[in-house]
């Protein structure tokens, strides 16, 4: 068979590792991680998704002379070793996270900490990207990546108990298990890592950092037995083009070549499954009649309410099209269950491929559109090119499958070999206590009115420079098909009332629950206030006014809805507008991109049009658009007016358009459905008087 570690196209580069294992599970991962780090001598790098000072990085009663607190941790090894220099570079999150993170990261991580330990937040990547990987270099000589990041709710054991004491976030909430993997590797694979991790803190901050040199000594963490010696590691990552930096799509590549490569069984874990392009690969695999088993191990429901209504819908449609096209019965879903859970099921939140025994691969990108060419990824890869890492790569599967089947891997590899198929050892193994359960078929509630868009898991950035292109006259007809999205999107709405009739969706709540529930909220004396500053928070998190303006028309009715609603979105226009005045143009800059002097010049030579028109007709998120207002130096009162006058027709027909589906939930019928369809019909044939009116 071809190669399919191929540097430059599947792969950055594929160095070798003296010695490689595979971590599963937090506490393995936090214990290898303080091992490795307490051995340093010349520099530690460590780059996450999200990184928290008050994580703890063991939670036995273990004697250690260094303490257990992340942050505390950092600051002991660097006080105790004058030649070590520690940098830390975390994700500049979206403040849609806020609530979900470690208060004033750059406090606790930055100022608090010894002088040799250096914390950034790297916000240099396209407006709606993360920073996804998760790597610790450790003076070049040991690294890290998987999965993992170094943050709360993420320490388990593979046990996974129901109601273990010890896992408990900083605050001391207990968390449900969590399951992950990581990787460690030796040698020239960590020295090649360093050289990946210094590049990205180049270009985050500005700052050449200098390699550590030979390491003097090992750096493995104790405790932890190879998986493999002497080992081609192959890098794959993702990274958006950026400014002048180009894209890189191998986590991407090497899916689809591993996939079309494939033999006898493909093994996945992943917290996600919405990429498109695997999800072809592998309908075309299973079309074949004489094609490999697929074994999927993703979490039994998405996390949260969010994540399930948006990730939860797009995985039960590419569910749908590989279930669709397994004709020969070759695709198992499972989801692990481990008894005393009740409502609980375990998070898988691990990114593992194994193909056949020839691929082993680990790292932080998701089986979703973003981790193949949105988001910032790193994976490590070990390919089989003789006997005995084909043995290791087999054991490494079968360790992951007897966690979740709650048996030996000896017994899995007894029973892979006695039945001569993945997916035939499984169901034997499968029992009444732990065990991969299969996924059910499940419909979310949701689905049916959810559109089929890239917009909750894009593919590839798209730069909010496109506001400025919108504005050109040649680009105007762009707009009138971003009505007629908008149009479908409210005849989808209309579809939602209809689904809550006629399908199960009207179990969520009948009219008495739905009627306290708005009469509760719409009575409250502080209403006013507390949807004037709900419309101000969203502004700053970026949340879609348009549904603020249309959960407020439902609360409080047409007329009273429309004032509430017209003066937060003012408000919040308002907030946002002095907020990109004050960042001032270079700050905003990377949401509007190389064109920001384009745009300046257009509001400033426009104003009042100018504004009115990208508020009437939205080409971009109403957050970014007053943003990038404020830091055009257009003039307050031309942005208020002509946002004033943007924003009244839309937020006025979205409650008329309220009324009506409020009155179709609390009382469907015929004439019910007959106003709705007339609102639409009001928006269709204003949205083409807007589209001709604009047209040169």
């Amino acid at each position: 068979m071809a190669r399919l570690l191929k540097p430059g196209e599947t792969c950055w580069q594929a160095p070798r590792a003296s010695r490689a294992a595979v971590l599963v599970d937090g506490r393995s991962y936090f214990d290898a991680f303080a091992s490795a780090v307490g051995q340093a001598r010349r520099s530690v790098l460590l780059v996450g998704w999200d990184i928290d000072s008050r994580v703890e990085l063991w939670r036995d009663e273990r004697e250690s002379p260094l303490p257990r607190r992340l942050g505390d941790f950092l600051n002991a090894v660097a006080s105790r070793r004058k030649s070590l220099q520690v940098h830390v570079l975390s994700w500049d999150f979206a403040m849609i996270y806020a609530l979900e993170r470690e208060p004033l990261p750059v406090f606790h991580l930055g100022w608090r900490t010894h002088r040799r330990v250096h914390f950034h937040l790297d916000d240099r990547h396209p407006v709606g990207a993360s920073h996804h990987q998760k790597i610790v270099v450790v003076d070049d000589a040991v690294a890290f990546v998987g999965g993992i990041d170094l943050t709360k709710n993420r320490w388990d054991t593979p046990a996974h108990e129901p109601d273990d004491p010890l896992r408990r976030a900083p605050n001391g909430t207990p968390y449900g298990p969590f399951h992950d993997v990581q990787m460690v590797v030796e040698g020239e694979a960590a020295a090649a890592l360093g050289d990946l991790v210094r590049d990205r803190w180049h270009w985050a901050t500005g700052e050449r950092l200098e390699a550590p040199g030979p390491a003097g000594g090992g750096r493995w963490p104790e405790g932890v037995e190879p998986d493999f010696q002497d080992v081609e590691v192959g890098i794959a990552r993702t990274l958006p083009a950026y400014e002048a930096r180009p894209e890189a799509r191998e986590v991407e590549a090497l899916h689809v070549a591993a996939l079309a490569a494939a033999k006898r069984a493909i093994y996945f874990e992943s917290q996600y499954l919405t990429s498109r392009v695997v999800a072809q690969a592998l309908e075309r695999r299973l079309a074949e009649q004489e094609g490999p088993e697929v074994v999927l191990v993703v979490p039994r429901h998405c996390s949260g309410w969010l994540e399930e209504s948006t990730m939860g819908v797009l995985r039960s449609r590419v569910l749908a099209r590989l279930r669709q096209a397994d004709r020969f019965g070759k695709l198992h879903v499972y989801y692990p269950h481990v008894p005393g859970l009740g409502e609980r099921y375990v998070n898988v939140h691990s990114k593992v491929a194994v193909v056949d025994d020839v691929l082993l691969r680990v790292g932080s990108a998701n089986l979703n559109n973003r981790s193949m060419g949105f988001d910032t990824e790193c994976d490590l890869a070990v390919e089989a090119t003789e006997e005995n890492v084909r043995r290791r790569i087999a054991a490494v599967r079968d360790r992951l499958l007897a966690e979740h089947l709650g048996t030996s891997a000896e017994a899995v590899s007894g029973a892979i070999r006695d039945r001569g198929s993945l997916i035939g050892a499984i169901e034997a193994l499968r029992g009444a206590g732990r065990e991969l359960r299969p996924l059910p078929e499940d419909r979310p509630r949701l689905a049916p009115v959810l559109p089929d868009s890239e917009v909750m898991d894009p593919k590839e950035p798209a730069e909010l420079e496109r506001l400025i292109e919108e504005l050109e006259p040649e680009k105007r007809a762009a707009s009138g098909r971003r009505l007629i999205a908008a149009g479908a999107f409210l005849l989808a709405l209309a579809g939602l009332a209809a689904a809550w009739r006629w399908t199960p969706l009207g179990e969520w709540v009948d009219r008495e629950t739905l009627t306290q529930w708005v009469t509760g909220i719409s009575h409250s004396p502080l209403a006013p206030i507390w949807v004037l500053g709900l419309f101000l928070a969203g502004g700053l998190v970026s949340f879609p006014v348009i549904l603020l303006i249309l959960v407020t028309v439902l609360i409080f009715g047409p007329i009273l809805g429309f004032v509430y609603a017209l003066a937060g979105a003012m408000i919040s226009a308002l907030a946002t507008y002095g907020l990109g005045s004050w960042l001032g143009r270079d700050a905003v800059r990377k949401l509007a991109g190389p064109r920001l002097n384009r745009l300046s010049a257009r509001l400033s030579h426009r104003g009042i049009l100018a504004v009115f028109v990208v508020q009437m007709v939205p080409v971009a998120p109403f957050t970014v658009v007053n943003l990038v207002a404020g830091a055009s130096h257009i003039r307050p009162q031309d942005f208020t007016l002509g946002t004033l006058a943007g924003m009244v027709p839309g937020t006025l027909l979205i409650a008329l358009f309220g009324e009506r589906l409020e009155h179709a939930v609390l009382d469907p019928g015929v004439w019910s459905f007959a106003g709705l369809a007339a609102v639409a019909a009001v928006f269709f044939v204003g949205a083409h008087w807007l589209r001709r009116r604009l047209e040169p």
